[in-house]
């Protein structure tokens, strides 16, 4: 999923306890083998060089710069205003619990199921879940983004636990359909990278199946991982479906 994307990266090279930081920029002394891809800013105004992660060498030397966030746009070099994905956050605030985030998932996946759109799912490594509904390139960001936020607001209309707007993002107790990432140059932290709290949790892609209450993203971690031989993402990216905008 990483191939031909520009990629944002947290750094962490004194260790999780120490001041991670993030970058965006190839770091002074990056071999002329990593892939880069230069791209204007329009808020720092210069060109950034971003990292693109095209091969197993540069999945390691990431590694190597202790790179333990690796997060990803929604789009590919050379079609960059043309997402190929739908994302939704689903992220509750506490008092909301992880359990109430998977109610609500649940009911966004019967959601896109009756437009028959097939959605894949992954914890966030944190308190949430994320959705994505892997699309044929043609919408805008802009339709992507009113397509999320209607499947929010549908939620919010027949959940009373379920915000869908942004000002209700921090509301106590409350669930927020996060549609707003579904914006140009905006990222999701990519399947299977390490998210730097104490538990070592890895935003991990899951089947529906095991989206059931109990479920705990701490049991999804750096140590445990090794032991998943399933990967429910494996075919993600071979059949797009096509996504009817307005």
């Amino acid at each position: 999923m990483l191939k031909d994307r520009p990629i944002v990266l947290t750094r962490f090279p004194n260790g999780v306890n120490g001041k991670g930081f993030y970058e965006k920029d190839a770091p002074d002394g990056t071999p002329s083998w990593v892939k880069t891809a230069p791209i204007y800013s329009e808020t720092a105004k210069r060109i950034v060089n971003y990292i693109v992660v095209n091969d197993l060498d540069t999945l390691v030397w990431l590694g190597n710069l202790a790179a333990l966030e690796i997060h990803m746009p929604f789009s590919r070099l050379g079609s960059r205003e043309k997402p190929d994905f739908v994302f939704f956050d689903v992220d509750p605030e506490p008092p909301a619990t992880f359990d109430q985030a998977i109610e609500v998932a649940l009911s966004a996946k019967q959601k896109l199921d009756g437009l028959g759109l097939e959605s894949f799912v992954k914890t966030s490594g944190k308190k949430g879940l994320h959705i994505i509904v892997t699309i044929v390139r043609g919408p805008s960001f802009a339709q992507t983004r009113a397509f999320a936020h209607r499947i929010g607001q549908h939620l919010a209309r027949e959940m009373a636990i379920v915000v869908s707007e942004f000002s209700d993002t921090k509301k106590p107790g409350k669930v927020f359909i996060d549609y707003l990432q579904n914006s140009q140059g905006r990222t999701m932290v990519c399947p299977y990278s390490l998210r730097a709290v104490e538990e070592a949790t890895v935003s991990c892609p899951i089947d529906w199946t095991e989206v059931k209450k109990g479920l705990k993203p701490t049991q999804l971690n750096l140590l445990t991982m090794v032991k998943r031989k399933f990967d429910p993402w494996k075919n993600i990216l071979e059949n797009p479906q096509k996504l009817e905008v307005r």
